[in-house]
């Protein structure tokens, strides 16, 4: 009876708890997406970058500035009265080659091609986070096939112990279905603390937001038909880091203007102003006077005879070009093994639920049934019900496969159309 009493208050132990959890914070897939995109602390890392673009873009923009010098000469007008002489002189840098128009489009260049960087860093987040979420299913699922095991061992050892009691059964048949029960109560321990931690690892992509108790939804076979030609040409037009590519010829193309515009020398420009005071020197005697004069300084370009610079620049852009084709073959490559990979295991998992696990199922129940009346050994039953969980267990792997090789397919593709 103690037996009977303890494995009852267990169970509503175990109930409790499961109402306590339903009651809690609830994730689902959608929140949990919205968290991400919102919150995730490295995706707010990365989004500064697109912040620090502008900034730099805005900058290309300015202008040189003028400069303004202002002097003062004694000519020894203490002693020999030559009069003293103040002088203004303003002073302009005029680029010339299209410098400025060259910094500007390689900024603009280099912004857009943060912006796609980073939108395709949240296309591999999304994905990574999307597999945890599909791991935290497949985790809640072997949770709940523990929990069942032992609610159905739980109650072969209650009917066990009757039969014992009346003689039915021997007292080690009893022991050893209390035993089982006991197994499988820690097997559940452990796979429960296993969904806990995965709950946890979902917070992390969140953010760190508030705890999470649950989620929603379970896995489940997905089929989808699709057309691997149709699939390599959305992906070229969707994927961001072929953007980037992209963005990356045109930034290396700015790049070789704005070093080639570097090597046109630029004028200086300027204008001045001098007032001279009246000399009384005898030998030399001179009225005040004011006096304007204007100019224009050629720098001596022999930094041109140097010809680094453009040359890092036309080899940049010839790396981009040689980047921007292998993005391109790389995105095929990943489409028809992401492809592929998702036929096998849709396939294998369909295999599992169209006839495996019904098989097992089946007999679990009858050889439970056959031990009932006498006619199987509680070993027989305890065998077809750790391959009925085996069976399940696989199962589950399987569809988090199936599953796992879609969210790797849409990855690819750069297209999400999931709901879990």
């Amino acid at each position: 009876m103690k037996k009977i009493i303890s494995f009852t208050f267990f169970a509503v132990v175990l109930t409790f708890g499961m109402q306590t959890i339903s009651a809690q914070r609830v994730l689902t897939y959608t929140e949990y997406v919205k968290n991400v995109r919102e919150k995730n602390i490295e995706y707010l890392v990365e989004r500064y970058n697109i912040s620090i673009a502008e900034a730099n873009a805005r900058a290309a923009r300015v202008m040189p500035d003028p400069e303004f010098s202002f002097n003062y000469e004694n000519n020894q007008d203490w002693n020999v009265q030559m009069g003293q002489v103040y002088s203004a002189e303003l002073g302009y840098t005029l680029e010339l080659g299209g410098k400025r128009r060259a910094r500007i489009a390689a900024a603009k260049s280099e912004q857009q091609m943060t912006e796609a960087l980073v939108e395709d860093f949240f296309r591999n987040l999304r994905a990574d986070a999307t597999l945890f979420y599909l791991e935290a299913l497949k985790q809640k699922q072997l949770a709940g096939l523990a929990l069942s095991s032992y609610q159905s061992m739980r109650a072969l050892a209650h009917a066990d112990s009757l039969r014992h009691a009346v003689g039915e059964i021997s007292e080690v048949d009893a022991m050893q279905s209390r035993l089982e029960t006991n197994t499988m109560m820690s097997d559940y321990f452990q796979a429960e603390m296993g969904y806990r931690n995965m709950l946890f690892d979902l917070v992390v992509f969140e953010g760190g937001t508030a705890a999470i108790d649950s989620i929603s939804g379970e896995l489940s076979l997905i089929i989808r038909t699709y057309q691997l030609p149709n699939l390599i040409d959305l992906a070229q037009d969707n994927r961001a880091d072929l953007r980037a590519a992209i963005r990356g010829r045109e930034l290396s193309a700015a790049n070789l203007r704005l070093a080639k515009a570097n090597r046109i020398i630029d004028l200086g420009l300027n204008i001045g102003f001098a007032h001279n005071t009246v000399a009384l020197n005898e030998e030399a005697p001179a009225p005040r006077f004011n006096a304007i004069s204007a100019g224009i300084s050629i720098p001596l370009k022999f930094s041109s005879i140097n010809r680094g610079e453009l040359q890092a620049a036309q080899y940049s852009e010839q790396q981009a070009a040689a980047q921007y084709d292998m993005v391109l073959l790389q995105i095929r490559k990943e489409v028809e093994q992401s492809y592929n990979n998702y036929l096998s295991a849709s396939r294998r998992a369909e295999l599992y639920q169209n006839s495996i696990l019904a098989d097992a199922t089946t007999i679990l129940e009858r050889k439970k049934y056959s031990y009932s009346r006498g006619e199987a050994s509680l070993l027989e039953v305890l065998d077809a019900q750790r391959t009925a969980n085996d069976v399940f267990q696989s199962y589950y792997e399987m569809l988090y496969n199936a599953n796992a090789s879609l969210v790797e397919l849409c990855r690819a593709v750069g297209v999400w159309d999931l709901e879990f």
